[in-house]
């Protein structure tokens, strides 16, 4: 083996190691945070997804030119398979990273907005039968009052105790789970080769 080609091997190994084993870490442990709904973290995580996702495109690069065009070896072409296919995940867990942060973000504002409107229920009343400015007070809506006086949630908010993002929670922990083991075989068949 040339110098050139153990430099390569060196950039290959490093690569993957560096990329990714965080890129992995980060893909599964986004679910738990959706799951606490901590923004700023899962935001943490998608940007972490995004620059090892890219990063580790130097794992195939330097694999390539390591395989020096001998791609009729099955487990080079097998690999090399896999891995695009992985790459693809990492790319549908990163939608679903934005779009659980979105999800997110809108619960968090509606939560936000009741706790407002609690907080203002607790504002000086007017006298009965009476509005805020003097005039007569037309009584609540009857069919408010047979509801107990609650109104509908408006169509797109998610409940305040709901469980928010759950379909993209549990689309990024099982493409999590098969990256992961796209990963293990590639390093299976490259050790055992």
């Amino acid at each position: 083996m040339s110098s050139s080609d153990r430099l390569l091997l060196i950039l290959h190994i490093g690569f993957a190691i560096f990329t990714l084993g965080p890129l992995t870490a980060a893909t599964m442990s986004t679910p738990r945070y959706i799951r606490r709904r901590d923004v700023a973290i899962v935001k943490y995580l998608n940007r972490t997804t995004m620059i090892y996702a890219f990063g580790s495109l130097g794992v195939f690069l330097f694999g390539l030119f390591l395989a020096k065009g001998q791609f009729a070896r099955f487990w080079l072409s097998a690999s090399m398979t896999l891995f695009v296919v992985g790459i693809a995940l990492l790319f549908l867990v990163e939608r679903d990273q934005r779009k659980a942060i979105r999800l997110l973000e809108v619960a968090a504002a509606a939560q936000g907005a009741a706790t407002v409107q609690g907080a203002g229920a607790g504002a000086a009343v007017p006298e009965a039968g009476r509005g805020p400015d003097g005039e007569t007070a037309t009584g609540p809506e009857p069919e408010a009052e047979a509801q107990g006086g609650k109104k509908d949630v408006k169509a797109g908010t998610a409940p305040a105790d709901g469980d928010v993002a759950a379909v993209e929670r549990g689309r990024i922990a099982a493409f999590s789970g098969v990256i992961a083991l796209i990963w293990l075989v590639i390093l299976v068949m490259m050790v055992w080769h």
